[in-house]
């Protein structure tokens, strides 16, 4: 099922499908909302499985200032790091808080990748699911110095250096971008030596000093120096191309990038950023969030960080974002099983 392709769970049509029911649930929140005046009565914990500076961490942050700068919550958000083995001590910390709709968390794909890669005793259904903000993006980079224009070039020369010569630079181990390395490798036929570094940023300056030959960062990861001359994007591991048509240099938008599988090479893949609560709360606290968070997400602020960050803005509440995280986790033990990386 994966030899020829690495898919993200759902494809094109359940990403069509998370715009199309947005509006919907919408609808049946504001019925919700009206049905019910639940609100928090103490300050609202807000969890980060993961440290600061990422992704998640960025996300979450921008979240608590639009609350803030806008006022859609009479009671304070704190924003709280807990990102101890490989994000276990944040999901642990919510499975723990059993009905209390005081607290949520903020997921990546480590929803999935922690609990099958260390064995700790976690699964994303001992929570409760709230909206899936966005999904985001990978991106195939390379030295600009380098002479690769596309990603069929660079594979062809992956190749033909033999197996293991080429260094694939990423974030953290048995994690997104070692999972996604292996997915291209399975689509390819290519093997890399992978490199894991601690951040997305510390990636991005391996790949400019030239220790590594490529990198799979986030667009946000990576823009600067791709902004500088540095860095060259070569496909973005996604269906479609990204839809932002606002130069990035002085010659290319985001949308300029072809997706991998328009390159020749059909890998695709995308992250996670979603909330959560922990299990047990009703459904007029769920409510409550949602509408929040559909309120987040109508800023200018919101618009601006997902046109910068290049974000994929599939949007999901309810049956339908139970239905993609139930596919989302069998991919994920699928892959990580043929990779070798499940807990022993």
């Amino acid at each position: 099922m994966y030899s020829s392709q690495f898919h993200r769970p759902g494809g094109a049509s359940l990403a069509r499908k998370a715009l199309r029911t947005a509006a919907l649930g919408m609808a049946a929140l504001a019925w919700a909302g009206a049905a019910s005046a639940w609100e928090p009565t103490k300050p609202v914990e807000f969890v980060i499985p993961a440290g600061t500076g990422g992704g998640a961490d960025q996300m979450a942050r921008l979240i608590q200032g639009i609350v803030v700068k806008h006022k859609l919550m009479k009671e304070t958000m704190v924003v709280v790091n807990k990102s101890g083995g490989a994000g276990a001590e944040g999901f642990l910390s919510v499975k723990e808080a059993k009905g209390d709709p005081h607290k949520i968390i903020i997921t990546l794909s480590n929803l999935f990748t922690t609990p099958l890669a260390t064995g700790v005793p976690f699964n994303w259904k001992e929570l409760t699911p709230v909206s899936m903000l966005a999904l985001d993006q990978f991106v195939l980079w390379v030295n600009a110095e380098t002479p690769y224009k596309t990603a069929a070039e660079y594979v062809a020369a992956v190749k033909a250096a033999g197996p293991s010569k080429m260094k694939m630079g990423g974030t953290g181990s048995k994690q997104e971008d070692q999972i996604l390395t292996v997915g291209l490798e399975k689509a390819t036929g290519t093997k890399f030596i992978y490199v894991p570094f601690r951040g997305g940023g510390d990636v991005a300056v391996q790949l400019v000093g030239k220790h590594v030959d490529s990198s799979v960062n986030n667009p946000i990861e990576a823009v600067a120096q791709w902004r500088a001359g540095s860095l060259r994007p070569l496909c973005v591991f996604d269906d479609t191309r990204m839809p932002y048509k606002e130069k990035v240099t002085t010659t290319a938008s985001w949308n300029d990038i072809p997706t991998c599988a328009e390159a020749g090479v059909k890998t695709d893949y995308v992250m996670l950023r979603g909330i959560f609560m922990p299990a047990g709360v009703t459904a007029a606290q769920v409510g409550f969030y949602v509408d929040l968070l559909n309120k987040v997400r109508a800023t200018p602020e919101w618009k601006d960080f997902m046109e910068k960050g290049a974000f994929n803005q599939s949007a999901m509440t309810g049956n339908d974002f139970v239905k993609w995280l139930t596919e989302a986790e069998a991919t994920h033990r699928t892959l990580m099983t043929e990779a070798g990386f499940l807990a022993k």
